[in-house]
């Protein structure tokens, strides 16, 4: 390697469903049976509460919400064709101020 150049960072891959629930037992001292139902039924409750105009709020990390998207044009990569996007309902995740901060210092 030359002088004075930097590698290039080693990508560590995701954590896992598994990985995740067994630092959550760890953590909290609960088994991972526990953990893994803790886990379902938050995924469960911000499904459902997603739906609603307000959101589904995880304090301190974000909040899930349902968005509209407006028509729009759009462009066909394999035969350059302007196309027509038709609206649609989607699901988007907005991190909080406290999480973003965390992450990015």
């Amino acid at each position: 390697m030359a002088k004075g150049s930097k590698a290039a960072p080693v990508a560590k891959k995701p954590m896992t469903k598994a990985q995740l629930m067994t630092a959550l037992s760890e953590r909290c001292e609960i088994t991972k049976k526990q953990a893994a139902d803790i886990y379902d039924a938050l995924l469960a409750i911000a499904a459902e509460e997603a739906k609603n105009p307000s959101g589904f709020v995880f304090p301190g990390l974000g909040k899930l919400i349902k968005v509209e998207r407006a028509a729009r044009m759009g462009r066909n990569p394999a035969t350059n064709e302007i196309i027509q996007i038709p609206p649609k309902t989607a699901v988007c995740f907005r991190i909080s101020k406290i999480c973003k901060d965390a992450v990015l210092s």
